[in-house]
């Protein structure tokens, strides 16, 4: 199955945060946060203003992104979870 955003919205797929600290410590999956950065899989066309003009996204497939713990809708698409936010919702793009 296939997802395509519908007006300012990103799906977005969770990256793995380190699993172990600076000093060497691993810590259980029980203990791990969840992970407040993704890849962007896809964009919606952009948002609507008033004179009826869609503005793009800034974002695009392909980008790492910050976004708050419990941001967005969680669903599951062929046994991966993803996140369906607005791009309001995402905080910054991670830089290379």
């Amino acid at each position: 199955m296939k997802l395509q955003p519908l007006g300012d919205r990103v799906i977005v797929k969770r990256v793995d945060s380190e699993t172990k600290t600076a000093s060497g410590i691993v810590i259980p999956d029980a203990a791990a946060e969840k992970p407040d950065q993704g890849e962007v899989l896809a964009v919606g066309p952009g948002k609507t203003n008033d004179k009826g003009e869609i503005k793009a996204l800034t974002v695009k497939v392909g980008d790492r992104v910050l976004f708050g713990k419990y941001s967005g809708q969680t669903v599951k698409v062929d046994g991966d979870e993803l996140l369906v936010m607005k791009e309001d919702d995402l905080f910054a793009v991670v830089v290379k």
